[in-house]
């Protein structure tokens, strides 16, 4: 253990956790997900929670561990469409959730993360959303404010990382990951590859390692797809030119 890396995604957690805290965790679906940190914020008992995500992952996966252990007492989410725990708690009123279109829910991150207190919106003007907000008119159209988000805690996956916490993500499964990166009073990160010859190149860093307090390399696992979703393969004209060949 040096500086801001840990052994294990435990002890990156060490002394982090509490009853009733936020925590703000990055992914989309099954994508990106730090499943690590998932799994050890799971282990350690905390409940209580508040959970600030794009989604809750699917039954079993992601942050569905953090419902079927019932840890979680709040979610502020876009999309949770894909967990019938997640739609079972939140009927039954054991579940409190707070709905977030999903542009603005990365904004609300951002907002926190940027040291903003809040914007105005026209997402969500006339519906359930902006129930309860003030609202303001600029320009003859109406506006929601909304406020950033910041959280007591941050757990976010990346695919590169230095030993100084400079993050860089890979492909989709960047998502909502910079921006939770920056929302948390604490972040913690786990990476795919953890560099120990030097530093990421300054042009690849997206999340720079100011706002990373620890970090661990993440044990390597099968990514999970959350639907599949495929199609027979149209046969070429030469396997359908032989077919009729085979069938004459």
């Amino acid at each position: 253990m040096t500086g801001k890396t840990r052994r294990t995604a435990a002890e990156a957690l060490h002394g982090l956790l509490f009853d009733g805290m936020t925590i703000a965790v990055g992914g989309f679906g099954l994508s990106g997900n730090p499943s690590d940190l998932i799994e050890a914020v799971r282990d350690s008992g905390v409940r209580d929670l508040t959970i600030v995500s794009n989604n809750m992952g699917v039954d079993g996966k992601g942050l569905g561990l953090l419902l079927e252990s019932k840890q979680v007492r709040k979610v502020l989410a876009s999309y949770v469409g894909e967990n019938k725990l997640f739609a079972e708690q939140y009927l039954d009123g054991t579940l409190e959730v707070e709905f977030v279109p999903q542009g603005t829910l990365a904004e609300r991150l951002r907002a926190g993360g940027a040291g903003i207190p809040g914007f105005y919106t026209a997402t969500g003007v006339g519906t359930l959303v902006a129930e309860g907000k003030p609202t303001a008119e600029f320009d003859g159209r109406r506006y929601v404010l909304e406020r950033g988000i910041v959280a007591d805690l941050a757990l976010v996956h990346a695919h590169t990382a230095d030993a100084e916490g400079n993050l860089a993500y890979r492909l989709s499964a960047r998502n909502f990951n910079p921006v939770v990166a920056t929302a948390g009073r604490v972040t913690v990160a786990e990476a795919e590859i953890v560099r120990d010859d030097g530093f990421l190149d300054p042009d690849a860093i997206v999340t720079p390692g100011v706002f990373v307090q620890r970090l661990v390399r993440s044990i390597p696992r099968a990514k999970d797809i959350e639907q599949r979703t495929v199609r027979s393969r149209p046969a070429s004209a030469a396997a359908q030119s032989a077919e009729q060949k085979a069938v004459a």
